[in-house]
């Protein structure tokens, strides 16, 4: 497995590649590995014939009283996960090497990055969307994959791709659960006993409009059932909590006639977890 850590010996890594006649996909982390991470290497490595992993703590898309000095990093153990997993190389470029002195270009998707949780973290996707395009234009991959609970941000870059040309094929990974149903994410190992404790009522609360939708309750009731069980988890204060249209992310009312996809965000003390659930009408998809 190849470590890269400048521009130059990641594009010279996938060359190499490209001489062989082989296929490369991308899988963009922050590192402090999980299992969901994992899922989407897998994915990756089924899709193509070598993986490129990035790790790369990304600045531009924490706002000023986010975590980004607390963010969880452990580079020597995800490097000993990436391995184990017949990872090809392994791209981990500092802020300096990523964006350079001077950088004043961005990239932006201003119907995706001003809602949901746009509007709750200025800015945020507007540093996603950035990066994400940097990465694709380092690494240049065949396919991409990111995981299914950052559903926005999913959306974002599937929608991004599609209206600026760019050559490759986005895939979405279904999201990885722990054994009580929390959603993995590297934040996890943030909150306390307590918090940690209550956290599975994001994805009982999903559940829970699933039954409403299934019955043919409206999105007024399957809101209504969410908030209900979000309010058993006392230490959690709920920031947002969406149904939209699962292809559009426009917002929905009434009966279910099509796909939605149900979008939380609770915050426990300085913590933001997020999750999501594509809902079927009248299934119990």
């Amino acid at each position: 497995m190849k470590i890269c850590t400048t521009k130059k010996a990641i594009r010279e890594e996938v060359r190499e590649t490209r001489r062989k006649g082989l296929s490369v996909a991308l899988v963009p982390t922050m590192g402090f590995l999980h299992e969901g991470h994992l899922s989407l290497v897998r994915e990756a490595a089924s899709q193509a014939d070598r993986v490129v992993v990035s790790i790369f703590v990304n600045p531009t898309q924490f706002g000023p009283n986010e975590d980004l000095s607390s963010y969880p990093r452990d580079p020597e153990r995800d490097l000993k996960l990436l391995q184990g997993e017949g990872v090809a190389a392994v791209f981990m470029p500092d802020v300096g090497e990523m964006y350079g002195v001077g950088g004043d270009a961005f990239v932006e998707v201003p119907g995706l990055s001003g809602i949901l949780q746009g509007a709750l973290r200025p800015g945020h996707f507007r540093g996603v969307a950035t990066v994400v395009t940097k990465l694709f234009n380092i690494v240049g991959p065949d396919i991409a994959v990111f995981g299914e609970k950052d559903y926005q941000q999913l959306a974002l870059i599937r929608q991004m791709v599609r209206d600026l040309d760019m050559p490759l094929e986005i895939f979405g990974h279904p999201t990885v659960r722990e054994v009580d149903g929390l959603a993995m994410s590297s934040r996890n190992v943030r909150l306390e006993p307590e918090q940690r404790a209550e956290a599975p009522a994001l994805n009982r609360s999903l559940l829970a409009a699933d039954n409403v939708a299934r019955i043919g309750g409206t999105v007024a009731d399957m809101d209504e059932a969410v908030r209900k069980v979000l309010s058993e988890a006392t230490l959690g204060k709920v920031e947002s909590v969406d149904i939209r249209d699962a292809e559009t992310l426009e917002k929905l009312e009434g009966a279910l006639t099509r796909p939605a996809v149900v979008l939380l965000a609770v915050r426990f003390g300085k913590v933001l977890l997020i999750d999501q659930k594509v809902i079927h009408p009248g299934t119990k998809g």
